[in-house]
């Protein structure tokens, strides 16, 4: 029995689509992952190229509403900063002119605020213990979130003099 002959230029293309109709449906992805899958699948590179530029092109593709999307969600429900949502981007392969757009959302008030309903919420769930342990474990919060050591601790002494316990103290950490 002879071998089956290898799949036509056509059939390749339309494997190559149903692939990534499918990674498309199980969840959103930039161009980079959906290119990696591809070629984790065995797709040729001309081909993945090909599709990608035709997904766009008939929006089922679209970075930049991608990285939009991972920003708002990030923040609003994570409260995250732009830095940590940033090194996700990066990750799913949006960096440059469109994570920056993305992330232009975003700008120091709204970070300033998240960060401090942050040290609020960490402070509360706290209260019983010393300030210096309630104060390191609401820096590690806030660092694991992606914020800064100055946005961090501007935002804890905000929040402890909320309190009015101990606000006027100059803390040591």
């Amino acid at each position: 029995m002879a071998p089956a002959p290898p799949p036509s230029l056509a059939e390749q293309e339309e494997h190559a689509r149903e692939l990534a109709l499918r990674i498309l449906t199980a969840a959103p992805k930039s161009r980079a992952q959906l290119a990696q899958r591809l070629a984790a699948k065995g797709v040729d590179e001309s081909i993945t190229e090909r599709l990608l530029d035709r997904f766009e092109q008939v929006g089922l593709l679209d970075d930049g509403e991608l990285a939009a999307m991972i920003v708002r969600t990030r923040f609003a429900e994570k409260k995250q900063s732009r830095r940590a949502i940033a090194q996700e981007l990066n990750r799913k392969g949006i960096s440059g002119p469109v994570a920056e757009a993305a992330l232009d959302q975003l700008d120091d008030e709204d970070e300033s605020q998240a960060a401090l309903e942050l040290a609020r919420g960490r402070l509360r769930r706290t209260a019983g213990l010393s300030p210096e342990v309630r104060i390191r474990r609401a820096l590690g919060a806030l660092g694991r979130k992606g914020y800064s050591p100055g946005i961090a601790m501007t935002s804890i002494r905000a929040a402890l003099a909320e309190e009015g316990d101990d606000a006027d103290r100059e803390w040591d950490v």
